[in-house]
């Protein structure tokens, strides 16, 4: 049959919906127009959603970025005096669904640190092995650790949320050896555009274990919404003043 007396097949998710609907003997030409309607009202709260977010990532990222130059370019200098050799580190990083994308960061380790790694690995004090950190990391320059402690060498990243690879809140965005390691539940953080700052960050940073940063990261994902990006916005402030579980 076709038009409004198709009947749904047995046991389908339409069969379903169309008993849940047709309480009081409506009619199913009613039961399916509720059905779209309240299909179409969540499209356009996750649309809603999704553009009054990318609103605040410009509104705050693209005044901020231009106020901040030329204190990047001061810090550049004195990373460049330090340490010969470029003043930005760009990284290749896993975005949203998996799209590859250029992280832009302050360069806070010497040259060779990529080379350097594969002697410390066996030092990780990150629990989970999937990413890496050392409190006392040997290839982290003097100013290097200060930008870190202060997360200033993020700052650079601010061109990513206005280019739109990033947000200002959001899942870390991890490096593609990284996301190689990722069981199929923690790959439930590529569902979302990644961040500046999350939620994991403002709640102790690098002193939670990796499997906890999963965890909060789903559930964030789970219950985003601009007044959540809002909340962690402002306790990215305190968290980076007070360095806690920052290396």
């Amino acid at each position: 049959m076709t038009g409004t007396n198709r009947r749904p097949k047995p046991g389908s998710m339409e069969e379903e919906l169309l008993r849940r609907y047709s309480r009081g003997g409506a009619p199913a030409w009613l039961v399916r127009l509720r059905i779209a309607t309240k299909r179409l009202a969540w499209v356009g709260v996750v649309r809603s959603a999704h553009v009054l977010k990318r609103a605040l990532d410009i509104l705050v990222a693209g005044p901020l970025f231009l106020l901040l130059l030329p204190f990047l370019a001061l810090l550049m200098l004195a990373i460049r005096l330090e340490s010969p050799g470029p003043a930005l580190f760009v990284q290749t990083r896993v975005g949203r669904w998996g799209r590859l994308f250029k992280l832009y960061k302050l360069r806070s380790m010497y040259l060779d640190a990529e080379a350097r790694k594969a002697e410390l690995l066996a030092a990780n004090e990150m629990a989970g092995g999937v990413t890496f950190k050392m409190q006392r990391d040997p290839r982290i320059t003097r100013i290097g650790r200060f930008i870190r402690k202060a997360s200033i060498d993020e700052l650079p990243q601010l061109w990513n949320v206005i280019r739109g690879d990033m947000s200002l809140v959001g899942p870390r965005p991890a490096l593609p050896s990284e996301v190689d390691g990722y069981s199929l539940a923690d790959r439930r953080r590529l569902e979302v555009t990644p961040g500046i700052t999350c939620i994991w960050q403002v709640s102790g940073r690098s002193d939670i274990p990796f499997p906890q940063q999963v965890e909060l990261d789903v559930r964030y994902i789970e219950s985003q919404s601009l007044l959540t990006d809002l909340a962690i916005l402002l306790q990215t402030v305190p968290a980076v003043l007070f360095g806690r579980g920052a290396y």
